[in-house]
């Protein structure tokens, strides 16, 4: 499906029943909404799912002027338009790695439409993205050690129809202030990170300045959590939602 907004197009798909609860899907840095695939089959009996390419990425498009484009606000009004045209009011988020940054914007920006957030692999800080790798080579060892099985990425998770503006697009989280804007979230929140991601520091600061959040370590698991283990992320998903008995 897809969206004109501002001289731009906007990607987005849904699964699921629409009168079930609404869920958004922020993908991750060099991401498409394709990496959701790899857990929508859980998730779409229980939620009305809304996966999207930020503007730029994946099928998304942007404007003629891309360098003033790539903001979080920008981001936030043209998500604010997909839930529109599908009449959600309110919504659950789930983010990972920098999506969670541009969830977390989300949130701040438009607290009346969010009723909660799980904020996968969070980092406010300066990504060490040589420390990643170092993590997930660390992690899958000990995943091959004990016999836990491989997970095949879902075809297209990584793949834009214009390689310049996805690169753009990510230049959204140095023009907003995150630390500003962490202190203001009151929803219930879930931060789930693995032990071997040294976005865990950031997680665990996070979560201390955040009254309503949870923190949940997860064990043999590095950056990119939610392609890496998406047997074991669900069902912490799915747990922290029971969990709230909202809607």
């Amino acid at each position: 499906m897809g969206l004109e907004f501002d001289g731009a197009k906007l990607n987005f798909e849904i699964q699921g029943d629409p009168n079930s609860p609404p869920l958004v899907l922020w993908h991750g840095a060099g991401c498409t909404l394709r990496m959701w695939d790899i857990v929508l089959n859980h998730l779409k009996d229980k939620f009305f799912c809304v996966a999207f390419d930020i503007r730029g990425a994946g099928r998304s498009t942007s404007n003629v002027e891309p360098s003033s484009q790539f903001t979080f606000e920008q981001y936030s009004k043209d998500i604010n338009l997909i839930l529109k045209e599908l009449n959600i009011e309110k919504t659950h988020l789930w983010s990972m790695a920098w999506g969670t940054r541009a969830a977390i914007a989300y949130s701040f920006l438009n607290p009346e439409k969010v009723i909660s957030a799980v904020f996968s692999d969070a980092s406010i800080g300066l990504a060490d993205i040589a420390a990643q790798k170092e993590g997930v080579k660390k992690a899958l060892a000990i995943q091959d050690a004990i016999g836990m099985p491989r997970f095949d990425l879902p075809l297209g998770w990584n793949e834009h129809i214009n390689q310049e503006t996805a690169r753009l697009s990510l230049s959204a989280a140095a023009k907003f202030n995150l630390e500003d804007a962490i202190d203001d979230l009151k929803i219930p929140i879930l931060i789930m990170t693995g032990d071997h991601d040294p976005n865990l520091q950031s997680s665990k600061a996070i979560t201390e300045r955040l009254p309503s959040a949870k923190l949940r370590i997860l064990e043999s698991v590095g950056h990119g959590s939610v392609l890496q283990r998406p047997d074991l992320t669900v069902d912490h998903f799915i747990e922290f939602h029971d969990s709230l008995g909202l809607s």
